[in-house]
């Protein structure tokens, strides 16, 4: 099993001043886990010059008290280099293990 070491965004609404909400305010937090499996493929369509790479990785993380709260609002996660969308969270505390799917845009 690889070891991983990077950041999760989660995306969050918040009071920047009195009564100014912002939607989509993302909050980086750095973790530690296990890649448990590596495979990537290419989504070929007509519409692009370059197809999209789509991942479909899982990396098991030891779940802190604020990943327990706001596992809802992961948005993605930082991994060679790039951030990808987490598609799937299952809980098996105290770990959550994390699905990654496409570029993160």
């Amino acid at each position: 099993m690889n070891k991983w070491y990077g950041k999760i965004g989660f995306c969050q609404t918040g009071e920047i001043e009195p009564g100014l909400w912002v939607e989509d305010q993302i909050i980086e937090r750095k973790y530690f886990g296990d890649v448990s499996s590596t495979h990537w493929k290419r989504q070929n369509t007509s519409e692009k010059v370059n197809d999209d790479i789509t991942l479909s990785n899982q990396i098991s993380i030891l779940a802190d008290p604020y990943l327990k709260e706001h596992c809802s609002s992961i948005a993605y996660i930082e991994w060679m280099g790039e951030k990808w969308k987490v598609s799937d969270i299952e809980v098996q505390y105290p770990r959550l293990i994390l699905s990654i799917g496409g570029v993160y845009k």
